[in-house]
């Protein structure tokens, strides 16, 4: 199975944070559900389906029934803590995550949030392939991306493609080999 990881980043390489006083911007969000239809699933971590499923964005209710923005997608919240959410299929590691979807035939996994969860995939070598979306922003002390939070080490990428998403936002799409 193909997996994808989807994720913003600053101006400055920062794991951009969003908050009232810096929301992600309206291309990248459009692009990621652009991304997760087309994968058919998205994977997320707890804190981040809480987030999305904020009513004063959308209910839960609303993000997974048929008239949602994610109506028909398998959406995976990965959680070591929480057994059940109503809608969703939750799982306690990476590789159960990627299971499970490979098990329902979807032939790419989209993993699309939290940096918990993107450091655990990146760190186990289960990516494939990555989406940056740099937003027009410059950020203070903030998180990284991580293949290995122990060891300096690097792993080469390939650049696959590189476009304006607009308001600014360039999306930069790199292959991994593993």
């Amino acid at each position: 199975m193909k997996t994808t990881l989807w994720a913003t980043l600053t101006a400055n390489g920062n794991y951009a944070q969003s908050s009232p006083d810096n929301p992600p911007k309206k291309e990248a969000l459009e692009d990621f559900a652009a991304q997760a239809k087309a994968a058919g699933n998205f994977i997320v971590g707890r804190k981040t389906f809480q987030e999305m499923s904020d009513p004063s964005r959308v209910s839960q209710e609303e993000m997974v029934n048929t008239e949602g923005p994610f109506a028909g997608i398998d959406i995976v919240v990965l959680s070591k803590n929480i057994e059940n959410i109503p809608g969703v299929t939750v799982v306690k590691s990476p590789q159960e995550a990627i299971s499970y979807l490979s098990q329902k035939g979807h032939l790419t996994a989209l993993i699309g949030g939290g940096g918990d969860i993107h450091n655990s995939f990146l760190e186990q070598g289960l990516v494939d392939e990555v989406i940056f979306n740099v937003a027009p922003v410059l950020e203070g002390k903030g998180l990284n991306l991580l293949i290995d939070k122990d060891n300096y080490r690097f792993k080469a990428v390939r650049l696959l493609d590189c476009k304006p998403l607009g308001s600014d936002v360039v999306q930069l799409r790199y292959a991994i080999d593993r």
